[in-house]
């Protein structure tokens, strides 16, 4: 599924949720979101901003849907537009979809507190499906291609892991599995000691894909500095970088966890959140 909340489809979104749908023989369905009536507005007002905002949003999704047959020609597309808060419309989309992917304006945080129009946040701290943010191309240009998935040792890493590992191999591309360690203040073992123990950590949190994903060569790098900074350099040439959600607590940001919200401003490739399985909530 493809969200578009901008006056103009975004080409780079449109293309990467089309090239998606296409490789996993799916179809594509566009969405606007229509916005509720604004306090104040009275009945006829409403309407006419209600039919204006249709007129418009049935434009936007024809373009998109138009470059997307473009691209691939027998894709199955459906548009609608949905009345709602454009977050809110995609959260509930995402119960039925197998993958979200939205544009970013690349708000600053600031902004993202400040503007009603934010989407990227609070869809990819929601939305019951991996989310792909589309605030910078793929870099496909690449030999070979890869994608980065940021390994923690957590539970809810392991998502990440399985989706990257499905999206290098539809893409035929490798997997660059990084693990960055943000080196403690008071170190309780020597620094080689404590790599080379992270390092077989990661082999092990890739390990038993070899099954479902034998042509996928895998590499395995343990870094040293702030996550986001390393995985942001990471996905440099990457075709995505792919993490998983794990944050706590009521506010949408922390929900969607420091790393992820990081790469949202910060990576060079489209951003993959993936949520944990839901027994993880239970």
């Amino acid at each position: 599924m493809l969200g578009i909340d901008a006056p103009a489809p975004t080409p780079t979104a449109v293309a990467w949720a089309a090239d998606e749908a296409d490789r996993w023989g799916r179809p594509l369905r566009l969405v606007h979101a229509v916005s509720p009536a604004p306090y104040g507005f009275t009945g006829a007002e409403w309407v006419g901003s209600l039919k204006e905002q249709h007129r418009e949003g049935g434009v936007v999704l024809d373009k998109a849907a138009l470059l997307a047959r473009e691209r691939h020609p027998g894709l199955e597309i459906t548009a609608e537009t949905v009345e709602g808060v454009t977050d809110q419309v995609l959260c509930e989309e995402s119960r039925r979809a197998e993958l979200v992917v939205v544009g970013s304006r690349r708000l600053s945080r600031a902004e993202e507190w400040l503007s009603a129009s934010s989407v990227t946040v609070p869809l990819s701290a929601q939305a019951h499906c991996p989310v792909v943010v589309v605030g910078a191309p793929e870099h496909s240009t690449q030999q070979p291609p890869y994608v980065v998935v940021g390994v923690d040792g957590s539970r809810s890493c392991a998502a990440a892991v399985d989706f990257a590992f499905g999206l290098a191999a539809r893409r035929g591309a490798e997997l660059r599995a990084v693990w960055v360690w943000h080196r403690p203040l008071v170190l309780p073992t020597d620094r080689d000691t404590a790599v080379q123990t992270l390092r077989r950590q990661l082999s092990e949190a890739t390990a038993g894909h070899g099954g479902t994903q034998p042509d996928v060569r895998v590499t395995h790098d343990v870094l040293v500095g702030h996550p986001v900074e390393q995985l942001a350099a990471a996905s440099a040439h990457a075709l995505a970088v792919v993490v998983g959600r794990r944050g706590h607590g009521g506010f949408t940001g922390m929900r969607l966890g420091s790393v992820p919200h990081g790469l949202l401003h910060h990576a060079h490739c489209p951003v993959v959140t993936v949520p944990p399985p839901v027994d993880h909530h239970r």
